[in-house]
């Protein structure tokens, strides 16, 4: 009677294969070789000119020193001095053009999101011509920022734009036909142009959040009895507070960096009533060629942007762990 003998075991089969560890390090480099353009070119078209700005901000670099950059005397923290004291002609000028810019975001931001939210919620159940509609006020947002500033510069002209031509011929709501790029109304005129052009951002941002909504919550509170108000405060709000989080923050970016609007409208002299710290920081780099003080208030703007964003971040983060 002879014994079975089991097999000796594989001993090729056993021991790792030697490849398997570089495809395992190739595998995992690829994602960051993938990458490696877009930082190289956010490293050329972001960080390395913020930097520029920076230095230039720390340095005495007036009309004198254009030809040859490298010759300009050090200032150290002057130009910041003289941005932030209220007391000085330049510090002032530069706090009204914040109070300027910060309620004109404030209104750009909010009646857009006003529109655009009243707007979704009308176009969020089924009708005959919805998508046509839809198409329409996806307009503005479509339209090239300088085709749609200038043709609204012609609309505000005094004596032949057509907001005059409705507003006192058609309308009768005023005698004198007033004036739109200039003086008072100009920051009116401002704000509804932005508004026009943003609103449809905010209506594409809040229908699409709209549409993970299910509609099984409506019908459940129709059959509990609550009626249209009820169920947008219920329902629609909470639901979209991640969406609305988000489209403010980027709203407000975008509103209080604006500068294509207001210089296409105005020109290179906006008006003191419609002086956005954007124009007022062109203004002070290359119309009075004092680029030293200019870069000190666009890294300030930074800051305040960075400051804002953070506490914001962090203020709607804490709610959303303690909801």
């Amino acid at each position: 009677m002879t014994l079975a003998t089991a097999p000796a075991p594989d001993r090729a089969a056993a021991t790792p294969r030697g490849p398997a560890r570089p495809r395992r390090r190739r595998g995992r480099a690829l994602p960051y070789l993938l990458l490696l353009p877009a930082l190289l070119l956010e490293l050329g078209i972001h960080l390395v000119p913020m930097v520029v700005g920076v230095w230039m901000s720390l340095q005495e670099l007036t009309q004198f020193y254009i030809r040859d950059w490298s010759t300009a005397p050090a200032a150290g923290l002057d130009n910041y001095r003289v941005a932030v004291d209220i007391d000085s002609p330049v510090g002032a000028e530069l706090l009204h053009s914040f109070w300027v810019t910060l309620a004109y975001t404030v209104l750009a931001v909010g009646f857009s999101w006003l529109l655009g939210m009243v707007a979704s919620v009308l176009m969020q159940n089924p009708f005959r011509g919805r998508g046509v509609l839809r198409t329409l006020f996806l307009t503005p947002y479509a339209l090239p920022v300088y085709a749609a500033v200038i043709t609204w510069t012609f609309m505000l002209q005094r004596d032949t734009g057509m907001v005059n031509h409705v507003i006192v011929d058609q309308l009768g709501l005023a005698e004198d036909r007033p004036f739109w790029l200039i003086g008072g109304n100009s920051f009116v005129a401002l704000v509804v142009v932005s508004v026009w052009r943003s609103w449809p951002f905010a209506f594409l941002c809040i229908t699409a959040g709209l549409q993970n909504i299910s509609a099984d919550l409506y019908e459940a509170a129709a059959i509990d009895g609550a009626g249209f108000m009820r169920q947008l405060r219920a329902i629609t709000l909470p639901m979209l507070r991640p969406v609305n989080q988000v489209l403010v923050l980027v709203l407000f970016l975008w509103t209080f960096n604006d500068f294509n609007t207001p210089y296409v409208l105005f020109g290179r002299s906006a008006p003191r009533e419609a002086d956005l710290i954007s124009i007022h920081i062109y203004q002070s780099s290359f119309v009075t060629w004092n680029f030293g003080s200019g870069s000190a208030m666009s890294v300030l703007l930074l800051l305040f942007l960075l400051a804002v964003t953070v506490g914001y971040l962090a203020l709607t983060g804490r709610r959303r762990s303690y909801a």
